[in-house]
This record gives structure tokens, sequence and C-alpha cells, in this order.
């Protein structure tokens, strides 16, 4: 009697991989597509100022100026942006040469991310589009703040401000130091006066007991006193007094 054959059963096709979920962290963090990161010495320039606008910049670590300059020549510092900030953002709307140009002042690491590749995240990861508009409104918000500091505060407040913001003040309390080393002419070419100015008002930041420069700067919680005292009022805004300070200072 004739054996009959074997038949194996057909074996299930095995289930494709797992797609890996989108981490922003690991994004903004790591080389990819589109995506390089590159080192940047204290002082080395980024991009300048007429220079194409192509590409979106994530600080991973360090601090980088933008910075202005006009036809005489003349510098404007408009910005220190540190650890987590996006910068050169104007290329995702049309921008196709920059408007300032942008330095390392620490040694920084810098994540460069095309402007398709940019664009691409956008459009198909909603916790990368999260991220991204909530530093736009971030920046917003800031430069509304730098503008009404401009034009209402005395030089004197808008120099507390400004250290206050170079050390990613917190509620804590606690005196945070300020990473990067800033020069008094700096200081003064971004609030808009003089270096004698600046070097007057911190000598008596520190006799008052709001900052310490020995060798490093160092910024306590009773400068937020030099900022909140007397503020601009602006016509139907309530008062948060007694809240603690203003986040947006």
């Amino acid at each position: 009697m004739a054996k009959r054959p074997i038949v194996k059963p057909p074996t299930a096709a095995k289930p494709p991989p797992k797609k890996q979920a989108f981490d922003p962290a690991v994004f903004l963090k790591t080389e990819g597509p589109g995506r390089t990161i590159g080192k940047y010495r204290k002082d080395q320039q980024i991009f300048s100022q007429g220079s194409p606008a192509d590409v979106l910049f994530y600080i991973i670590t360090g601090t980088v100026k933008i910075v202005v300059h006009s036809e005489q020549g003349k510098e404007a510092v408009i910005a220190l942006l540190g650890r987590d900030d996006f910068f050169g953002e104007g290329c995702l709307a049309g921008q196709s040469h920059r408007l300032s140009a942008a330095s390392a002042i620490t040694d920084s690491e810098i994540l460069r991310i095309t402007k398709s590749a940019a664009l691409s995240a956008l459009r198909e990861q909603p916790a990368f589009s999260e991220i991204f508009v909530s530093h736009i409104l971030a920046r917003t918000i800031r430069v509304e703040a730098d503008l009404i500091d401009q034009l209402f505060n005395s030089s004197e407040k808008r120099l507390a401000r400004a250290l206050l913001l170079l050390a990613n003040f917190g509620n804590d309390g606690k005196p945070q130091r300020v990473i990067a080393k800033v020069s008094q002419e700096m200081l003064a070419d971004m609030i808009g006066t003089t270096r004698s100015r600046v070097s007057h008002f911190m000598n008596k930041f520190r006799k008052l007991g709001f900052i310490d420069y020995n060798g490093h700067l160092e910024i306590n919680s009773s400068l937020l006193n030099v900022v909140l005292h007397d503020q601009p009022h602006i016509a139907g805004d309530k008062s948060v007094g007694g809240k603690g300070p203003l986040k947006s200072l």
C-alpha cells in the first residue's frame, strides 16, 4: 500500500517589524536623514548675515549669539540662546537669506536640520510639531517683552532683566550661575546703552548683593526686585502680585 505524502501546513507569514515610535528627544540629539551634528568652538561663526537660509538649527549644548550688522558697521546683539533652543527658523517661512548672523560664544554642539527634513517632521510628527510651536510661541512672547522693556524701562532695569534671562532664572530662589562669560560690551549692545553705564550698574548690583562676579557670574533672586518694582502698566493687564515673578520677566 502506497504511503500518502505528508503535507506540511503552510507556515504563517512573519508579521512585519513594528515601526519604532517617533521620539523627539532622540530626533533632536542624533544624526539621521537630513540631520547632522556640528561642533563649534568658542567665537566660531555658524552662519553670516546674508548667507542662504536653508537649514534649521537646534542647540544641544552651548550658547549662541544672534547679531545684526548695519551698513555702517555697527553690531546689535538681538538674542543669546542656550540649550534646547531653535534658531534659523526663518527658512521654514520662505526666508531665502539670513537677516542676522550667528556665532557660538561657548563651545557648542548644534544639530543642523535641512529645510526639507524639518518641514517633513512638522507635517508627519505631531510630537515634534508641538515642541516647535511651543518654541515659536515662547520666542514671540520674549520678543514682545523685549520691546516693552526697551520702550518703557530704564537701562538699569533692562540690565537686570537681561542678567536674569542669561542665567535661565527659575522660581526656586537659588542663585543661578551664568555659564557663558558675557562681556560688558555685549551686555551694553543687548540693552542699548554704553559700557560705562553697564559697569556702573554691575558694581551697584554687586554692592547690594544682587550678583557676584568674582571669576564667575552668579545671580541672586533679590535681583528680581529691580525688574518687578514699578513695572510699566499695560492697559487691561491684571496684577499678579504675591504670586511670584513673571515667567517672561
